[in-house]
Parts: C-alpha cells; sequence; structure tokens
C-alpha cells in the first residue's frame, strides 16, 4: 500500500505545481461599462484585451526580460475563471503578467462578481519580452472555449 501512496503524492504535487497563479478579484484596478472602450478586442465574449498593434516596448535593464509593454486586461463581471497564457514555443520569447502575479506564461483570472451589474473588471499588467519586438501570441480559456489572440509588440503583425 506504501508503494503505492508514494508514487500518488508525487504524482499529485505534480499537477499542483503546474497550477497557474491566480489573480483575486482584489487585484481589480477600475470597474468599466464596456469591454470596448479604448479600441480594446472582445474575445470569447468575456475577455477585453488591447488592440493588435502596441508601439512601444521599453527597456527594463533586467534579465532575462530585458522589455516590458504595459498593457490592462479586462474581464466581464460574473464571467470565467480566465486562463491566459502563453504557447509552448513563445515561452522563452515572451511572458505575462496581471494582478499581482509573478512573471510567468500562464496565470488565471478569478471568477469576480459584477458589481454593479454588466460591469468590466480592469487588471494591470502587461507582457515581457527578451527582444526589443515581437508578434506574440496569447491563448485565452473560458470554460471549453479558447481563442489565440496576436499582439504585435512595437511590431506590426500581418
Amino acid at each position: 500500500m506504501l508503494v503505492l501512496a508514494v508514487p500518488l503524492c508525487l504524482a499529485a504535487r505534480a499537477a499542483t505545481s503546474r497550477a497557474p497563479p491566480t489573480v483575486s478579484c482584489e487585484q481589480i484596478i477600475l470597474r468599466g461599462a464596456s469591454g470596448h472602450a479604448g479600441h480594446y478586442r472582445v474575445v470569447l465574449g468575456v475577455v477585453s484585451v488591447p488592440r493588435a498593434y502596441l508601439p512601444q516596448v521599453v527597456p527594463t535593464r533586467s534579465r532575462p526580460w530585458t522589455f516590458w509593454r504595459k498593457a490592462g486586461l479586462v474581464v466581464r463581471g460574473d464571467a470565467g475563471p480566465v486562463v491566459v497564457s502563453v504557447p509552448r514555443a513563445w515561452r522563452r520569447r515572451a511572458a505575462i503578467t496581471w494582478g499581482d502575479s509573478e512573471i510567468v506564461s500562464r496565470l488565471r483570472i478569478a471568477r469576480c462578481p459584477a458589481l454593479p451589474p454588466k460591469v468590466w473588471n480592469a487588471y494591470a499588467g502587461g507582457f515581457y519580452l527578451r527582444s526589443r519586438s515581437a508578434c506574440v501570441p496569447l491563448t485565452f480559456r473560458v470554460g471549453g472555449r479558447a481563442k489565440t489572440v496576436r499582439f504585435g509588440l512595437a511590431k506590426r503583425c500581418a
């Protein structure tokens, strides 16, 4: 019995360590009436992301993520949770952060109430890059649905 318990405990620990960090409702910085404000794009009906081209990045003077682009993320109240991830092929080139998360390749935005009704909850954060510009894909998952969206950071993308 002990022989089976050890591998099961290790498997449970490995699965737990793979869970993305969760951005809590306390990290909301602003509440808005629309997901389209500021030329944002609505993804999957519940996530609002910046426009496709974001013209400027700034140096961080920190390795390995030497460039940064601030970009808010907005989620419709009572929606989610939303998992945001950098595709595996991009994880050495780009990373993300929103709310109080560290610099990661994947994070989860908790389902937060819509107070007042029909509100959109905004989170501070953005992108980290190893190069001065990139066309970064991010995948957004809500329930069983997923969509990958591209962001041109200091670079126009096709």
